[in-house]
């Protein structure tokens, strides 16, 4: 079949095989131009929690591409049939372990629900049999919904401020239309189950389990990743039910600081993500943001931003932390003059000017690569079969 994009709102509801890929590819290229010190030590074997897309999957890239780390990845993403296409994660993950295995590298993947008991026995299970030990652990999840192990409640997190309805500037992506957006605050309810969806209880319940199952060394890390922004995402994202969720990792993280030596939370700049691009504000926040940035030259992807955590942060002899311990790479979009001009720029923009003050092509550019879309060096027009090997399974 011939694969072009099919978009629905925010979302895309397929991808390409091997537009994937060459997305993949070129993370690997970028990561394998770089310099890594490994004068503060370097992983070699490591476990990535949601690994398939955005961050997770540029974290397992560059622990395998820079340091020749063995990894193993946890994802749930949807296969591929011989009629329809797989998700982009599946696809990721796919050309992610053909890369790594013709690079002599070890990879191994789970398709699984990471929230349940039996996908973290499964793990355990597979680091006992091939690695061992794992000295890192990288906690990625992104996820609408989680399924309690224990109790088997489902709880659903919402995109919603605390406290006071928020109404401001929001981007219709389809429609190129600007207009207000008010949405009423959350409930109690609303935020305790964002919290459980979103915040560190996961996060704590895999190191939990990895360590009673022996199979941490002792001078493990593990870092988890969270977004805090600016003025202008506050009202929605840091004091919204998604600061809430992400407020919760940095008490995570201090509880596992009093179990394993080096515990932090990561915060990295906005990018775009399918989760962000979901996130009422952000599409006309990021198109304005990339505006700025790559006038300044400081713009930064997903991979650009993993490279610098791994080298700035967990694995340098002085670390970039703040007065919360977080770990930061976050420096370059929350620099004083970059956001006093997203700000300006927030002020002016309407729908008649947005091509002109805004980088909301780039922000499509961005969004399609996310599916496997627009890549150099990839023949939209072949007809090619959406299944792939399954062997990384």
């Amino acid at each position: 079949m011939v694969i072009a994009p099919r978009i629905r709102g925010f979302i895309c509801i397929n991808s390409h095989p091997v537009g994937c890929a060459m997305n993949v590819k070129k993370q690997i290229d970028f990561i394998q131009r770089q310099s890594f010190s490994t004068d503060n030590g370097q992983p070699k074997n490591v476990l990535v929690i949601g690994s398939s897309t955005g961050y997770g999957l540029a974290s397992r890239i560059t622990a395998a591409f820079a340091y020749k780390a063995n990894t193993i990845g946890v994802f749930l993403e949807k296969p591929a049939t011989e009629r329809k296409t797989g998700s982009a994660g599946y696809y990721n993950a796919a050309a992610f372990d053909k890369a790594a295995t013709d690079a002599g590298l070890y990879s191994k993947s789970f398709n699984a629900d990471a929230f349940s008991h039996d996908c973290k026995q499964r793990v355990i299970d597979q680091i006992k049999d091939d690695l061992g030990q794992v000295d890192l652990v990288i906690y990625s999840l992104a996820s609408p919904r989680r399924t309690d192990p224990d109790t088997r409640e489902t709880f659903n997190s919402v995109l919603k401020p605390i406290g006071n309805a928020y109404t401001g500037k929001n981007l219709n992506t389809d429609s190129k239309k600007i207009s207000d957006i008010s949405i009423e605050p959350a409930t109690e309810e609303e935020i305790a189950n964002t919290v459980k969806v979103m915040g560190g209880e996961d996060w704590e319940l895999w190191i939990d389990a990895l360590q009673a199952g022996g199979v941490l060394t002792d001078d493990c890390k593990t870092v988890a990743y969270t977004y805090l922004g600016d003025k202008i995402t506050w009202p929605i994202y840091g004091q919204a039910t998604i600061g809430k969720a992400k407020g919760d990792l940095d008490r995570a993280a201090t509880e596992l600081r009093s179990k394993i030596d080096t515990a932090h939370v990561a915060v990295l700049k906005a990018v775009v993500t399918q989760a962000s691009s979901a996130i009422p504000l952000m599409p006309l926040y990021l198109s304005t943001l990339f505006k700025v940035m790559v006038e300044e030259g400081t713009h930064e992807g997903c991979i650009e931003q993993l490279a610098r955590l791994f080298e700035e942060c967990l694995y340098s002899t002085s670390p970039r932390l703040d007065d919360a311990l977080r770990f930061r790479v976050d420096d370059l979009e929350l620099n004083p003059e970059t956001q006093r001009k997203v700000e300006a720029i927030w002020e002016q923009v309407s729908g008649d000017n947005l091509d002109d003050l805004t980088s909301f092509n780039m922000y499509q550019s961005e969004f399609l690569r996310l599916f496997g879309f627009g890549l150099e060096g990839v023949n939209y027009d072949a007809d090619l079969s959406p299944l792939v090997d399954e062997s990384f399974l």
